[in-house]
């Protein structure tokens, strides 16, 4: 057993953990909560030793340990399985599973180590993955499951996984759920931290809640109701998530009609108004996506007619879209979204060079007015100017995104797919308020999402989709959790809603 007595850490004068004391024990999935900030990832980086403790101790199986590197966190049975995972591509499932560990010989083709992996990949369900294949070709679940592999051909007697559904589909969280359901069956100790509260009451029998750096709760999930563990994390009730309606204009800024894409989605029409939020709800796979990304002009086949503020949009082209008033606000932040190796000013300017512009040339007061102005609206500490976007947490990068479009002429439509993805219930909250206050000032947002308790907080109107086709349209108010759910898993004809 693994325990944390009276742990603390600090950087500076900034306390980032303080007297924690935790205790994960065999057998059991603990749920670790908290907003950004609120000491997750210092805990996992003292139990991985990549940090070392400021004050308290740390216990296997009883005795005080010391843990001051990996190496050390590996020979005591702790592995982390990180949301950015750490494959090889290029390497086989086998070479890939032995990566890194102490027993690994400096020839190390052997059948002893086979045998190994492959009863480890047979307790994760995967007896029928060769240890020969390629890693480059599996989807990103199975290369998930690749990691938990590793670590349990490791003896790890603590599973630590960050993040582990971030970027997986329903069927690869599926094949992850059983997989944790089978190293927690070992005796394996997991512990799980995710945002998203659904797989916390799922998976785990323990729910320790951080925030701002200290316990906040620690016992069993049964006896913490959704609302409660909410008010933990962020410290108010979870009432004051979504933010309240807005008022939608009558004018469509945004009119769909029979949007194809072949094999991906077959005459999706809409309507949508200005100052309204419509959210596309379905799994991957169900097309919902792939609308974004056709009205995005990133579909280069898509076919069908769309106007924007009544005017026709040509598709297949992302140049004809920003400049119809369409711009793309991804959840995929490090691809999409922003420059993560840029500065938070240049991200704030980035979208308007031009029109900062004098004579061809910048004027560094400008830019600077121009962002501090851009990152107050957004929420953003206009003190970290010069910091580079990839010191901020996954709410404040998403509000970074949002702080572009401050200040773009002739945007009347944002388009967001999952729009918040991998961010804190904190961060969700704010992200939900600069949503509306966008729409307050008249544009329309079309997004889409697999988190279906965000789709029916934050949405003035829901389609649902399964397999490239509308199931069900709602008004706000007309359809629950459970029927959402119900539309984009096993859809029948009269699932189907009224909006028009």
């Amino acid at each position: 057993m693994l325990q944390l007595d009276r742990v603390s850490k600090s950087f500076g004068a900034v306390l980032a953990l303080s007297e924690v004391s935790l205790s994960f024990e065999p057998g059991i999935v603990h749920a670790i909560c908290g907003e950004n900030g609120a000491g997750k990832s210092t805990l996992v980086k003292i139990l991985s030793g990549q940090f070392a403790a400021t004050a308290g101790s740390i216990l296997y199986q009883g005795s005080p340990v010391a843990i001051p590197s990996s190496r050390a966190a590996q020979q005591f049975g702790i592995s982390v399985v990180a949301q950015e995972l750490s494959v090889c591509p290029d390497l086989s499932v086998y070479d890939n599973i032995w990566l890194g560990s102490v027993e690994t010989p400096f020839f190390h083709k052997r059948s002893t180590l086979r045998a190994r992996a492959r009863k480890v990949l047979s307790q994760l369900g995967q007896s029928d993955l060769s240890l020969d294949t390629p890693v480059r070709s599996l989807s990103l679940g199975h290369r998930q499951l690749i990691e938990i592999a590793r670590a349990l051909v490791r003896n790890a007697h603590t599973l630590i996984l960050d993040e582990p559904t971030a970027t997986l589909s329903d069927g690869e969280i599926g094949l992850l759920f059983k997989a944790i359901e089978s190293a927690r069956a070992e005796g394996c100790a997991v512990v799980y931290i995710s945002h998203r509260l659904n797989e916390i009451y799922a998976l785990c029998s323990t729910t320790t809640v951080l925030r701002n750096g200290r316990l906040a709760y620690t016992g069993p999930t049964s006896a913490l109701s959704r609302e409660d563990l909410i008010r933990h994390m962020l410290g108010r009730p979870s009432s004051e998530m979504f933010p309240p309606l807005g008022k939608t204009g009558r004018e469509a800024a945004l009119t769909i009609g029979r949007l194809n894409v072949p094999e991906r989605i077959r005459d999706f029409s809409a309507r949508v108004a200005a100052g309204e939020i419509m959210c596309i709800a379905g799994q991957i796979g169900s097309g919902a996506i792939d609308v974004i990304e056709a009205i995005a002009g990133r579909a280069y086949d898509a076919s069908g007619e769309v106007e924007v503020g009544g005017k026709r949009l040509a598709l297949g082209s992302v140049e004809r879209s920003l400049g119809a008033g369409v711009i793309l606000v991804s959840g995929d932040r490090a691809t999409d979204g922003i420059f993560l190796n840029l500065s938070v000013l240049d991200n704030l300017v980035a979208a308007n060079l031009s029109g900062l512009s004098r004579g061809g040339m910048l004027r560094q007061a400008e830019l600077v007015k121009f962002a501090r102005a851009s990152g107050q609206k957004v929420g953003i500490d206009v003190d970290r100017l010069k910091a580079r976007a990839w010191q901020f947490s996954g709410g404040n990068q998403q509000k970074l995104a949002f702080g572009r479009l401050v200040g773009c002429k002739g945007i009347r439509v944002l388009v967001m797919n999952e729009p918040t993805r991998g961010i804190d219930v904190g961060a969700r909250a704010d992200i939900y308020g600069l949503m509306r206050s966008f729409c307050d000032e008249g544009y329309a947002i079309l997004a889409t999402s697999t988190d279906v308790e965000e789709v029916v907080g934050i949405s003035d109107s829901v389609v649902t989709m399964y397999r490239g086709e509308v199931v069900g349209r709602y008004r706000r108010g007309e359809a629950d959790s459970a029927r959402i759910v119900r539309d984009i898993t096993h859809p029948s004809p009269e699932g189907n809603g009224l909006l028009s």
